[in-house]
């Protein structure tokens, strides 16, 4: 069976966010006591062992506070040891920088969050460069996330932020490029958080910003792309079905998270206009969609899992998500592939849609009960 990659994130093992939710819920994952070595042994004693053996993992870090300088050897060398891969780095300019990051009008910030890239970029190539998967076509993302790329305040002052984003985009490109010009750089749009408003608030808005990279900069756009978050499309009332075909429409499908904000499977609540959830992958309609789209693209990268643990969930509920979110995409995947799209097609092109539907509400049913198949391994 060809191999599935999916890739577990770090931040989703916290000890609670505090606030208006429990801190401290799950008390072995307390700051200070469980950090990434200790992230990496839990996903292969806790999760490799419940999921199917076609299944490759790998893990999702933020630099500076998950890999930096000081443990980056470690990490490398505690992936390799339990059989994981690196599969996404990313700066976790959003923890550092709070007035728009590389898009910032403080010329200060701006430097700096450049500077927080060009590290990014370093490490991964540098001490964590053991721990990329064999196949260049499955190699590392490295994932420029818009947290930092925010303002609250409706100037013209917008339009030179973005000049800048640009600028310093196309820098940071360059400067991987001369590293060796190996990983696959994304950007992952959102609407809003840690701001009000972010720049690159859509799909679409990602891939424009990639051909004016192209245009104003000579950056190539093989290799650069979109990392699709499904939750980030559901909270602002998009098509995250038809963001699909956008990427894949332009090449540009370079890394996945799947999760949901939950309000389309008719069970959790959740939805547009709503905070940024991030349940685990759903068994649905839309889902199996996807998977039939990316399926037929021959996307062969890596799937993360960008989840947050419930509120009131301890340790082993918490890693029983994770679990349920890589079967539930399986189960996705699995009933894409064995759904009859050309019966399918052959009832669209009739305008027998009553029967399309009921292909794949069938769909649906066979993906739940793949799902408990794998579950109950």
């Amino acid at each position: 069976m060809e191999k599935s990659l999916h890739s577990i994130c770090r931040w989703t093992f916290h000890a609670g966010k505090g606030g208006f939710l429990p801190a401290g819920i799950r008390p072995a994952w307390e700051s200070g006591r469980f950090d990434t070595l200790s992230m990496i042994r839990l996903v292969r004693e806790h999760i490799a062992p419940r999921i199917p053996d076609h299944i490759e993992l790998g893990v999702e870090l933020h630099y500076d506070y998950e890999f930096n300088e000081t443990n980056a050897q470690a990490v490398a060398e505690a992936l390799c040891e339990n059989g994981l891969y690196l599969a996404m780095v990313t700066p976790g300019a959003h923890a550092r920088f709070a007035y728009g990051g590389v898009a910032s009008l403080d010329p200060q910030e701006r430097r700096q969050a450049e500077d927080f890239g060009r590290r990014t970029a370093a490490l991964a190539y540098g001490e964590l460069r053991p721990a990329w998967h064999p196949t260049p076509e499955r190699f590392p993302s490295l994932v420029i996330w818009n947290g930092s790329f925010g303002y609250d305040l409706a100037s013209t002052a917008i339009h030179i932020m973005y000049a800048n984003l640009k600028e310093s985009l196309a820098r940071l490109c360059a400067y991987e490029q001369e590293l060796g010009g190996e990983l696959y750089i994304a950007i992952e749009p959102k609407p809003n958080e840690g701001h009000p408003a972010l720049l690159i608030p859509t799909v679409a808005s990602a891939l424009l910003l990639w051909r004016r990279l192209e245009e104003e900069y000579g950056v190539p756009r093989a290799k650069k792309g979109v990392n699709k978050e499904f939750g980030h499309s559901e909270m602002i009332g998009l098509d995250h079905v038809y963001d699909t075909v956008e990427e894949l429409d332009s090449n540009a499908l370079v890394h996945m998270h799947l999760n949901s904000q939950g309000y389309n499977d008719g069970i959790i609540l959740g939805g547009p206009g709503k905070f940024d959830i991030d349940h685990g992958v759903r068994i649905n309609g839309m889902n199996i969609a996807i998977a039939g789209l990316i399926c037929q693209a021959g996307f062969r990268r890596w799937k993360g899992h960008d989840m947050q643990p419930r509120a009131y969930d301890d340790e082993g509920q918490a890693i029983d998500r994770v679990v349920r979110s890589i079967l539930s995409w399986e189960a996705c995947d699995e009933a894409a592939k064995r759904l009859d799209n050309a019966a399918l097609m052959t009832c669209l092109e009739q305008r027998q849609t009553a029967r399309a539907e009921d292909m794949i509400r069938d769909a649906v049913v066979s993906a739940h009960s793949i799902f408990k198949r794998l579950y109950g391994r």
